[in-house]
């Protein structure tokens, strides 16, 4: 079975990394790509699973090289997606899920000429803006920042090919399935059940 590569973008605090986690965990044959940054490891992370760590002359071969589908520098640190993966888990059959912000996800969309783009938005900006402070992490200031980067990101909504409102997780990961065209699938233990009980 072939899939489209998806690509999810949505403002900050909108809840990407928990639908998608959630997502990966039920849907072992989706592949969510891993990023390559500048940036140094943090604790528990892992070279390879939650990114690949280069420096910053790798980093610069790699553009020159024409070996990222897209890049973006945040908080001085580069960060961008490797084509060869992508492309190597297109030929494979995965499904291929990239969590981008709205600079990738453009970067891709003019690279890429077969993509499926889904914006997760939330229920409301008041929701977005619970959301971002229920942190409690970041000052008042990074908060500001946060919320101003989420009003310019939600303009690319309408540029998207589907919109996803995240009331809560069960539902926006029940519809991105049904978007990347897994619904017919289904989950192992959900096949296993069928196949053993006709």
């Amino acid at each position: 079975m072939n899939f489209t590569p998806t690509v999810l973008v949505g403002p900050s605090g909108v809840g990407k990394g928990t639908v998608l986690s959630t997502l990966c965990a039920q849907y072992p044959q989706i592949w969510l790509s891993v990023s390559v940054t500048t940036r140094r490891p943090r604790r528990g992370e892992i070279n390879g699973q939650h990114y690949y760590f280069v420096d910053d002359a790798r980093f610069d071969q790699m553009i020159a090289g024409g070996d990222l589908l897209e890049w973006a520098t945040y908080q001085s640190a580069r960060y961008g997606t490797p084509r060869a993966d992508v492309d190597e888990k297109i030929r494979q059959g995965r499904a291929v899920v990239m969590e981008l912000d709205v600079q990738g996800a453009r970067q891709v969309m003019s690279r890429m000429s077969h993509v499926r783009t889904v914006f997760l938005a939330p229920p409301s900006w008041e929701e977005l803006e619970r959301r971002l402070r229920g942190r409690g992490t970041e000052s008042e200031q990074v908060v500001q920042r946060r919320l101003a980067t989420a009003r310019d990101e939600m303009e690319f909504m309408d540029q998207c090919d589907h919109v996803i409102v995240h009331h809560e997780v069960a539902s926006a990961v029940a519809e991105l399935v049904n978007l990347i065209g897994l619904g017919s699938v289904g989950p192992p233990d959900e096949r296993m059940e069928k196949d053993t009980h006709p």
